[in-house]
């Protein structure tokens, strides 16, 4: 395995035990906790197999004390993404999560799903949980961030303040809109994209068709990457 995969696998899970900018340590560590029950969940299970995931009423199959409609977004998130969409958002975050906290728990659900996959795939036992980290969530949203491109605001580089964090400055972040996600919480994108990078391909690499940056080809990491993406019913 290379190291810097290795490095990049073990910065990101370490970094979920830490204090988030809307989460505290313990409270990350819920939802990855919930992201892992999620996918034995019942009534994840019969939503996924229904013509419409609101035709089934239940309660989710939980581990933590987090609030229902975390629960809800986590459990969704992972077991029917594909059928997400913008009224479940608005229903969710009215219930109580705020877009800020909504990003970061994508984050933090994403990364859990990337690294479970990761070490499944390697065949490996799944990973302990990292300590939980003390601190206080600072709550600092950025103030450039703007509703409008997709269902939750978000921060365009020609918005990025002095004070913000550094989101688009590393190499290939140029502010499109796979990068603009996750950046109404900057430190959640940057920890997510850090780790993505590595995994997959930076950006200058990616389009850098002259040298084979990985043991496999441009053609493909492409080809993985799109029938992963229908399984997934990605429609990005």
């Amino acid at each position: 395995m290379r190291e810097e995969l290795k490095d990049s696998v073990r910065k990101a899970w370490l970094a979920l035990g830490k204090p988030g900018v809307w989460w505290s340590g313990a409270d990350r560590l819920k939802i990855v906790r919930e992201a892992r029950a999620a996918r034995s969940c019942a009534l994840c299970r019969a939503r996924k197999a229904a013509l419409s995931p609101q035709a089934i009423a239940g309660a989710h199959d939980t581990v933590s004390d987090l609030s229902p409609s975390a629960i809800e977004a986590i459990h969704r998130i992972v077991s029917d993404p594909g059928r997400l969409s913008q009224a479940w958002y608005r229903r969710t975050t009215s219930a109580g999560l705020d877009d800020e906290a909504y990003v970061e728990l994508l984050a933090v659900v994403s990364i859990t799903t990337a690294v479970d996959t990761f070490d499944r795939a390697c065949g490996v036992a799944q990973r302990a949980l990292p300590a939980a980290s003390a601190g206080t969530p600072s709550r600092r949203r950025p103030r450039g961030a703007k509703p409008g491109l997709g269902w939750m605001p978000m921060l365009a580089p020609e918005d990025v303040a002095p004070d913000d964090p550094p989101l688009y400055s590393s190499a290939g972040r140029i502010g499109g809109n796979v990068h603009r996600a996750l950046s109404l919480v900057p430190e959640a994108m940057m920890q997510f994209w850090d780790m993505f990078e590595t995994m997959y391909l930076p950006q200058d690499a990616m389009r850098d068709f002259g040298r084979e940056y990985r043991a496999i080809s441009h053609a493909q990491i492409e080809m993985l990457a799109a029938r992963v993406a229908v399984r997934n019913q990605c429609v990005y």
